[in-house]
């Protein structure tokens, strides 16, 4: 009994520490993401603080917003946006201390000189990078300790919690692809660590694609180049990615009825609508709703005459009439441009990029490890970022990825729970543990030792 006790207890995760607890430093984890920092502490389910890592001015205002405020702006239209990140690359440490001394003071609410920090940075940061950032948590903010990760290997800690019995728990490893805002990695992890050799990067994330969505609008409706933060909202409410390309711009050229894909956003006036809304989001679903999916045909085409039946019906019409708005209402006409944006993450070549798609990174990713793996990366492809809420994603990599992969291996591909903040709550467990301490570099080993002897313990 006394040894199934053993083996019981030892098999169970670490005791987590929390903050708030007697005797317990408090951690503060930081995701410092292109798009938005997520900010909280260690041992926590979810983080404090979610915000945009940027400053925003509109045309009516003379100052500028910080983080948190740009989402409280009503005055959304012509917003001027600053990101101290470029190419998920910190490229402005002043704008980004800002950023960090709103987050600590207003909504943490904590002294950055009593807490230690666990940093998320992304893969391949370049040493004068690394230098800027430590200047700025020991020197400026005055932080007691720091450690830094990645977010591939947090989000494979935190799947790996999620579902002990698993195989990729059990194996300790897998294939995280990570859509973010600025690139995508596709990172192989084993017991924890990246595997830095086989990790591919495809220059496209959410802000090239929103880019490229304000380009095809503006040519053919509405000039949007100036309006990124409204863009960003079309993007994320009418766009997904489509199993059939061929077929779905057969229907975005029909007229009336027979055009599920056509939708409307109605765009702010600053008046009366301070924000932009989809006119009718029932009929938005209705290109990759369930029943516009199950009229695909064995080989993956639609089939015409049950759309057609489909979209005469009486009771269908009327579930997704439009909705009635006043004429004085500008409206942005969406077709094509729904599927066609997310679809560059498959075929990059079509924007120009001398690149792979997503499913070739993948293939090259696990090619570049050893053999034994293949089986295990391939069953446990795990996607997470913010790009991966496309409705169709999944499905979409699914099918480009499998003719690709050996008819012997098992693919399996889930979307992480909550891909924006799971490399947050990897942190907060891995910051949570008893070990972390003892990983940390602190500010006395910062001031005697210097930035690239601290970041040597870190193996990222």
């Amino acid at each position: 009994r006394e040894r199934e006790r053993e083996r019981n207890s030892s098999s169970r995760c670490p005791m987590m520490r929390r903050w708030g607890d007697p005797g317990v430093k408090a951690v503060v984890v930081l995701d410092n993401g292109a798009g938005c920092c997520k900010a909280g502490f260690a041992g926590q389910a979810d983080p404090v603080a979610v915000v945009p890592n940027c400053v925003g001015r509109s045309q009516n205002l003379k100052r500028w917003l910080i983080g948190d405020q740009v989402q409280q702006c009503d005055d959304i239209q012509g917003l001027g946006i600053r990101r101290p990140m470029d190419r998920g690359y910190l490229v402005n440490p002043d704008l980004e201390k800002e950023i960090w001394e709103r987050i600590f003071k207003s909504l943490l609410k904590i002294r950055p000189s009593d807490c230690g920090l666990l940093l998320v940075e992304p893969l391949f940061n370049l040493p004068s990078i690394q230098r800027a950032t430590d200047e700025l948590v020991f020197e400026d903010f005055g932080f007691q300790s720091l450690f830094v990760a990645d977010s591939p290997s947090l989000a494979h800690v935190y799947e790996a919690s999620r579902e002990p019995s698993s195989l990729l728990a059990r194996s300790d490893c897998s294939l995280i692809v990570d859509c973010g805002f600025s690139f995508t990695h596709v990172a192989p992890i084993f017991e924890k660590f990246t595997c830095n050799f086989a990790t591919k990067r495809l220059d496209l994330g959410g802000k090239a694609l929103t880019n490229y969505l304000k380009e095809l609008v503006s040519y053919r409706a509405w000039n949007m180049m100036d309006e990124t933060y409204i863009m960003e909202d079309v993007k994320e409410k009418l766009c997904y990615c489509s199993l059939d390309v061929a077929a779905d711009l057969e229907v975005s050229r029909k007229c009336g009825s027979k055009n599920f894909i056509q939708c409307k956003y109605v765009l702010p006036d600053g008046i009366k609508h301070k924000r932009g809304f989809v006119k009718d989001p029932e009929a938005a679903k209705a290109a990759f709703s369930q029943d516009a999916m199950d009229s695909l045909d064995t080989n993956g085409h639609r089939d015409e005459l049950q759309d057609a039946d489909l979209l005469d019906d009486v009771s269908f019409q009327a579930k997704y009439k439009d909705a009635t708005l006043p004429s004085e209402v500008q409206e942005l006409t969406l077709t094509n441009e729904r599927f066609l944006v997310p679809e560059m993450l498959f075929h990059p070549a079509d924007l120009g990029m001398n690149q792979a798609g997503l499913a070739e990174c993948i293939l090259q990713a696990v090619n570049c490890c050893h053999p034994d793996l293949h089986p295990l990366l391939y069953s446990s492809v795990i996607l997470t970022g913010g790009s991966t809420l496309f409705p169709g994603f999944r499905e979409r990599l699914e099918q480009e990825l499998r003719p690709l992969v050996p008819d012997d291996f098992e693919l399996n591909l889930k979307i992480i729970d909550d891909p924006i903040i799971a490399s947050w709550r990897g942190g907060a467990l891995l910051g949570a543990s008893p070990e972390f301490e003892g990983c940390s570099a602190t500010k006395k080993e910062y001031e005697e030792l210097g930035s690239l002897r601290c970041r040597r313990r870190f193996l990222h």
